[in-house]
């Protein structure tokens, strides 16, 4: 019963947290006397389908274990909410189609950024972010082929309305667990705006993220491995 309420409860929260979730499953490995304690020893979650903050994800398949929650708090109705940091690990398959309709995704878009603001950062330019700010971007098509991502879109200078059109064309690998590796890298469109020399980029994507295994195969990006989440 009381494992069952849990689920439930799960079950809302994750649904809060997406705007989309197709075919959720998720199994509580738990006695009655654990949880009452707060204390669930493993939780398994499956979705054939997510959509979180814009991105999408064709499937998702996690774990997670050792979790402290707010139990009483859970009891009288209120959302669930982690006491402690916890890791979470399993695997997620991105497809190309997906990320055609990620290109809007607040998350994805940070990301594309992110990486051109690295990218003029490695070639000694100042205050990147402030640069780019003076351009519009709009990505328009992400192609995946073996072991090889391709981003097409235009870039617009705000000042003088000119758009140049932006390529970027890399390999995909792990330099390590928290770092990508982006070799060879080739890229179109902004040394048209600046002086730029670059065809290896690292991106360090901070020590609470652990990949195991990055592919691209088949038009789909796998990703196998961890994150610790923080609570609230």
């Amino acid at each position: 019963m009381i494992s069952k309420l849990l689920s439930t409860a799960i079950k809302l929260w994750l649904k809060s947290q997406v705007e989309k979730t197709e075919k959720l499953k998720i199994k509580i490995d738990s006695g009655n006397r654990q949880i009452l304690g707060g204390y669930i020893p493993a939780v398994y979650l499956k979705s054939d389908y997510v959509i979180y903050q814009g991105l999408h994800l064709r499937q998702v398949e996690l774990q997670s274990f050792n979790l402290r929650i707010n139990l009483p708090q859970v009891v009288k109705g209120e959302a669930v909410q982690l006491l402690e940091p916890v890791a979470i690990e399993g695997n997620v398959i991105i497809e190309e189609a997906d990320l055609q309709a990620s290109l809007a995704s607040p998350l994805l878009l940070s990301g594309l950024t992110d990486l051109l603001c690295e990218i003029l950062a490695t070639n000694n330019i100042d205050r990147p972010q402030q640069k780019l700010s003076y351009y519009s971007l709009n990505w328009q098509e992400i192609l995946l082929k073996e072991e090889q991502i391709i981003i097409t879109g235009t870039i617009k200078c705000n000042h003088d309305r000119q758009i140049n059109k932006i390529n970027i064309h890399t390999h995909l690998t792990l330099a390590n667990s928290h770092t990508l590796e982006f070799f060879p890298l080739h890229l179109e469109g902004l040394s048209d705006l600046f002086a730029l020399k670059v065809d290896r980029l690292s991106l360090d994507l901070g020590s609470e993220v652990a990949i195991e295994q990055l592919s691209i195969e088949s038009g789909k990006l796998i990703f196998v491995g961890g994150l610790k989440i923080m609570p609230d």
